[in-house]
């Protein structure tokens, strides 16, 4: 499902609900046995059949409390939360970063540290208790396995004239993969101005901006594209039904391939119109039996550091990462100069 498109239903229940309290207090909407989430896609199946589904499902089974799902791009959804900030729609928040720690930047997430959160890494959490990973997952690219038959190695081989309009990746500063992208290349190739030097090259081939990440795995696997950005949990759910798609990491100046975490991250949004249910969905979703299911249903890597989960799924996925490099990037830094970066990403690529 697309990073950017809204269930049309969902948008018509949405507008066509009773106005909620700015601040929550209404009886009726606190009483309500409903919860809305507001989230980056990937974790919702195209045929139902993503982990969304089933812990939604389980939820609704287990406390008759119904979940109102609105997806978007990762900056998206946040953009469509500070635009409601003076009357809150969503009451959970899920996005990737940078984009959760400008939600908390923004004021947009209420201190709520979740049962189970205390198994979650410092590193995929806020350390005042506004938002922590529910998913871990990490930054890849995808490639055409018909069409090529090895995946690139480098970022350099992307430049060869034979990807010319086979390329493309999601648009920094909007989809949290295509934010990735700068950041990878930041990484890699040494720092800002060599990244974006090669960004400014690689557009001779890049096909061009695309606001949703999730619309780009779908046109490699028919050819239509040879190499696209993605995240490791949205494609390789997308490679159960798309036989094509092929997961592969670009390697650096020092030959290795590497990637960093962009984990789904959730917080429970400020002055909820729904806050005590989105405590409990919060709650649900980091509990053992649905972090047990998140590399089996859903195709990532559980938040929780004692979950280990043993299933085919996740013992293809330590495959698939065996040998490739981690990083921690300054996500302070990035939330900081994230809107610089772009500008100059912007002006480098002719965007």
């Amino acid at each position: 499902m697309s990073r950017t498109r809204l269930s049309l239903a969902i948008a018509v229940a949405l507008l066509a609900a009773p106005a909620l309290s700015a601040c929550g207090s209404s009886s009726a909407a606190s009483d309500a046995k409903e919860v809305t989430v507001y989230s980056a896609d990937g974790l919702k199946g195209e045929n139902g059949d993503g982990w969304y589904d089933k812990v939604f499902a389980d939820f609704t089974k287990k406390t008759g409390i119904k979940v109102k799902y609105v997806e978007g791009g990762s900056g998206e959804v946040v953009q469509r939360a500070v635009r409601e900030k003076s009357n809150p729609q969503a009451d959970v928040l899920v996005t990737l970063p940078p984009f959760i720690q400008e939600a908390d930047a923004k004021g947009l997430l209420q201190k709520y540290e979740p049962e189970g959160s205390t198994a979650v890494s410092g590193a995929d959490k806020a350390p005042d208790g506004t938002w922590t990973s529910v998913v871990n997952n990490y930054f890849g690219f995808v490639y055409n396995k018909k069409e090529l038959k090895t995946a690139p190695k480098t970022w350099d081989d992307l430049l060869d004239a034979s990807y010319k309009n086979k390329l493309q990746y999601s648009t920094p500063g909007v989809a949290g993969d295509g934010t990735a992208v700068l950041i990878q290349t930041m990484h890699d190739l040494g720092g800002k101005d060599q990244a974006l030097a090669y960004l400014k090259r690689l557009q001779a081939n890049n096909v061009g901006p695309s606001a949703s990440t999730g619309k780009l795995a779908p046109k490699v696997d028919k050819g239509e594209l040879l190499v696209a950005n993605g995240d490791v949990q949205m494609n390789y759910a997308q490679s159960k039904t798309m036989p094509n798609l092929g997961i592969w990491f670009p390697a650096g100046k020092d030959g290795k391939p590497s990637t960093f975490a962009l984990p789904y991250a959730a917080g429970l949004v400020t002055k909820a119109p729904h806050s005590a249910n989105g405590k409990k969905l919060l709650d649900f979703m980091l509990a053992r039996r649905a972090q047990a299911e998140v590399s089996s249903i859903g195709g990532g890597f559980s938040a929780r550091e004692d979950v280990k989960a043993t299933d085919a799924n996740a013992i293809a996925l330590t495959t698939l990462m065996d040998g490739v490099d981690f990083f921690q990037p300054d996500w302070n830094d990035i939330d900081k100069n994230l809107t610089s970066y772009v500008e100059d990403w912007k002006s480098a690529t002719g965007s």
